[in-house]
């Protein structure tokens, strides 16, 4: 339960190698799938985390082996976390940009197709800000988190600067 199978800090950096990658991998997957997860995107996420565990303990189930694992994540995500608080050029390669769908009624489908968001994603964001249709938005902004921000026009018809 308490004795290492594999070295301390051959647990820690498989931990961190593991987690770039699954930062890699999730981050080329796209915004749409962390902040919108639908039921296959759920199982996936669980069954991604089950995949990579062998990867993470090197076949060490001890206690403290866990421990260390866990310990080497938090701190991971934490500096990852600090350095995208601190630096703009870090929070960008991780984080990526908002990303803007709709300008003054006009809909970049360039922009939906690479972050492989559907017309109905984005009619459902349209109807929860109460806009009715795309000719009434001055802006929709997929931003970071997977979100849809929609800012509708002004009522008496003119363009919002």
């Amino acid at each position: 339960m308490f004795n290492l199978t594999v070295n301390w800090w051959e647990l820690i950096l498989r931990a961190l190698l593991t987690y770039g990658f699954m930062i890699v991998l999730l981050r080329i997957t796209g915004k749409r799938q962390v902040g919108q997860l639908a039921p296959f995107d759920l199982v996936l996420l669980l069954i991604l985390s089950n995949a990579v565990q062998n990867s993470i303990n090197g076949g060490d189930n001890s206690l403290i082996g866990g421990f260390i694992s866990a310990l080497a994540l938090v701190a991971a995500n934490y500096t990852l976390s600090f350095l995208t608080y601190r630096s703009k050029r870090i929070a960008a390669l991780i984080e990526g940009r908002p990303q803007v769908l709709v300008h003054n009624g006009h809909l970049y489908t360039e922009v939906m197709r690479k972050e492989k968001l559907t017309q109905h994603e984005l009619d459902a964001a349209l109807r929860a800000a109460g806009v009715s249709c795309i000719d009434h938005v001055h802006f929709a902004i997929l931003e970071n988190n997977g979100q849809i921000s929609v800012q509708g026009r002004p009522a008496n018809g003119e363009v919002a600067a």
